[in-house]
């Protein structure tokens, strides 16, 4: 590789197989679990369609963006994103998939009540022992395993799964803490399958697929570090050893320029050309420190730009109604 083509995701928004020269891990970060079982992955534009959301088809990176991404793939690190809701946090990780044929992005929308092992894997006893009182037999325990999310990242595959972890602020306060240790080793333990002492691989379901994957001695490790981007609010402060393993990005302030590429992409040129007085009015509101999110400024658009039978006095309630402070509203 050379300087000039040392980026793997460019922003492009056109898939490529770039993923594949990707180059070794730094030696502090070693993985390289076999691989028992690959997944198939898009090779073509249809199939790349079938993987992808119109958010990570439409969305444009800006260069630090792009740069944060390929240090987070380079150096095999979770990537923390922070920013206004609205600010298309979510969507980086959507762009990234479709233009490296990741996959389906793995999400794992987080609660107060999130738990380590909610994202890892989910076991059902009780369904396993009425299993067992109906046919006199012990059934098979990997029909009553499921991987998680993050469990499915983790499995080992050539290519590395993506994985949103989308608003990691509102977790409990343990959660950035018991995340540390998988985000090290890259690794975790299955205790109900360790216990068991089974020689022969167990097949497990992943999460969101019909796929199951072999899993031996109660354990899953990674072949290749997963993508994981973790987004936030900037609603609260993380433990340092938290953020140690992880680079930082702060999205900004979109300015009118950003805007109305956002909005082209989404809307089309001639659309963002008539609205330049809604986005620069939109940029205007958000340099004065108001809350606002990039799809309010979308949906105001979409609903007034060139459609008839809208006066200028309605179409100004409209774009008000639309366009509301959200701190104003209590939404954070």
């Amino acid at each position: 590789m050379t300087d000039e083509d040392w980026k793997i995701f460019t922003g492009s928004g056109q898939p490529h197989d770039g993923i594949d020269r990707l180059p070794d891990p730094p030696p502090w970060r070693p993985f390289g679990a076999p691989v028992p079982q690959e997944r198939e992955w898009p090779r073509n534009a249809d199939d790349d369609h079938q993987y992808s959301t119109e958010r990570g088809r439409t969305f444009r990176a800006d260069p630090p963006v792009v740069e944060a991404v390929n240090a987070a793939l380079y150096l095999r690190r979770p990537l923390l994103i922070t920013g206004k809701p609205g600010s298309g946090k979510s969507s980086l990780i959507e762009a990234v998939a479709f233009e490296l044929r990741l996959g389906h992005v793995l999400r794992w929308p987080i609660t107060s009540r999130s738990s380590l092992q909610q994202g890892l894997y989910h076991y059902d006893p009780i369904g396993r022992l009425q299993e067992a009182q109906l046919t006199k037999s012990t059934p098979d325990i990997g029909k009553f395993l499921r991987l998680g999310p993050l469990g499915t990242a983790l499995l080992p595959t050539a290519r590395p799964r993506a994985l949103l972890i989308d608003e990691i602020d509102k977790a409990d306060i343990d959660l950035p803490s018991d995340l540390l240790n998988v985000f090290e080793e890259g690794e975790f333990a299955v205790p109900e399958l360790e216990r068991l002492d089974i020689a022969e691989p167990v097949p497990i379901r992943a999460c969101g697929e019909e796929e199951s994957f072999p899993i031996t001695g109660g354990r899953v490790r990674c072949h290749q570090f997963p993508l994981v981007v973790l987004t936030s609010n900037g609603e609260r402060d993380f433990p340092l050893p938290f953020l140690r393993r992880c680079l930082r990005l702060e999205v900004p302030e979109p300015d009118s320029g950003r805007l109305t590429q956002i909005v082209a992409s989404h809307l089309g040129e001639e659309i963002a050309g008539q609205a330049k007085s809604i986005i620069q009015m939109f940029a205007a509101r958000g340099e004065r420190g108001e809350t606002l999110a990039t799809d309010q400024l979308l949906n105001a658009i979409c609903l007034v730009i060139g459609r008839r039978g809208i006066d200028a006095d309605e179409r100004q309630r409209l774009v008000d109604l639309l366009l509301k402070e959200l701190a104003a509203a209590g939404v954070g």
